[in-house]
């Protein structure tokens, strides 16, 4: 079986996978921040193609068309195929859509709205055969994915992020984006409650570092504040959100405000995580199988609703080198994998 690369193209970072003989072998994420402009994928794909690789085989899937610099989803998907599809020239290149399996690049334009951000499916349609029934959890650094897994398919309820994010099944929250504002109005800080400023001060990045959860692979993010990526430095970005400064408390006060923070994440998805499961779908013994970057926090998600739990790499033929970058590339893994021999069985049952 010819040598295949998967690529998931982000608003944030882009991530590759390679497969060979079924095997993945390497994987790595890059940040790519499109909305300081597409000229990021550019400087992004030439430092994963010094990780990874070329390939005859080259299988997309992506998420980035919802970044600035595209008026709408369909632009979006149009812009980074064409910038993909002259990148990977002359390599043979599919689009994922979802349902409707693998394109080639001349029928991107009619499959625009299939194509734009289905990764979510391509990881959750391979999970899906290789553990029958489960709920497939993928966190990244902006967003998570909750997904039930019936009879070897995806069973969700919605397609496009407008229809999951209604159904629960896609939660923005992730483990190094995401905005503190977006965790409430208040927070308890020295014996009272405090409202928080709404303001981009800090990120769950900064609460996940001070508390020590924080993998060095997914941190690849600018702070905030553009200053260094320490637990100090952190506890002063969290500061500012409730108009301090750190030196107003001791570290374990800014502890324990960030453990706040994530506990309120940890709510958020315990919440949307219930609601799917409140379809009655899976039976009480079926696993958890978390993804992404933010893992750990879906290890703990599962204890918290007694469910057993899997990595999405544990399921993977894998190299153990490469097992991490796999397990945070769970989609570009997924794309790879299904393009080398399962693409006529992607699932076109799920909505």
């Amino acid at each position: 079986m010819q040598a295949i690369i998967g690529w998931d193209v982000g608003g944030a970072h882009l991530k590759a996978a390679r497969a060979e003989k079924g095997v993945i072998t390497q994987a790595v994420q890059i940040a790519s921040p499109l909305w300081l402009g597409v000229d990021e994928l550019d400087r992004a794909y030439a430092q994963a193609e010094a990780a990874v690789g070329r390939a005859p085989l080259n299988a997309i899937t992506m998420t980035g068309e919802q970044c600035d610099a595209f008026a709408t989803r369909a632009e979006g998907v149009a812009g980074l195929a064409a910038i993909m599809t002259r990148l990977l020239r002359p390599d043979r290149i599919v689009f994922y859509a979802g349902r409707s399996g693998f394109v080639p690049p001349d029928q991107v334009e009619a499959e625009a709205l299939a194509i734009a951000s289905a990764n979510w499916h391509a990881s959750a349609a391979l999970t899906g055969r290789k553990i029958g029934s489960g709920l497939f959890i993928d966190m990244g650094s902006t967003t998570t994915d909750i997904i039930p897994l019936q009879a070897g398919r995806p069973a969700n309820l919605g397609f496009t992020d407008a229809e999951r994010l209604q159904h629960g099944e896609l939660v923005y929250t992730g483990l190094v984006r995401s905005f503190l504002m977006g965790a409430g109005k208040h927070v308890p800080f020295a014996g009272q409650w405090t409202a928080l400023m709404n303001e981009w001060f800090a990120t769950m990045a900064d609460v996940h570092r001070i508390l020590g959860q924080l993998p060095e692979e997914a941190d690849l993010m600018e702070t905030s504040d553009g200053r260094e990526k320490s637990k100090e430095a952190s506890c002063a970005r969290l500061a500012r959100m409730i108009g301090r400064d750190s030196s107003e408390a001791d570290q374990a006060q800014w502890e324990r405000l960030a453990q706040f923070f994530a506990e309120a994440q940890l709510r958020e998805l315990f919440d949307s995580a219930c609601l799917v499961l409140s379809r009655g779908l899976l039976p009480q013994s079926a696993p958890v199988v978390g993804a992404g970057a933010g893992r750990a926090v879906i290890r703990t998600l599962a204890e918290r609703l007694h469910c057993p739990f899997l990595a999405f790499e544990d399921g993977l033929a894998v190299l153990p080198e490469a097992a991490v970058n796999a397990g945070n590339c769970a989609a570009a893994a997924s794309v790879a994998l299904l393009a080398g021999g399962f693409s006529s069985e992607v699932d076109t049952g799920s909505r």
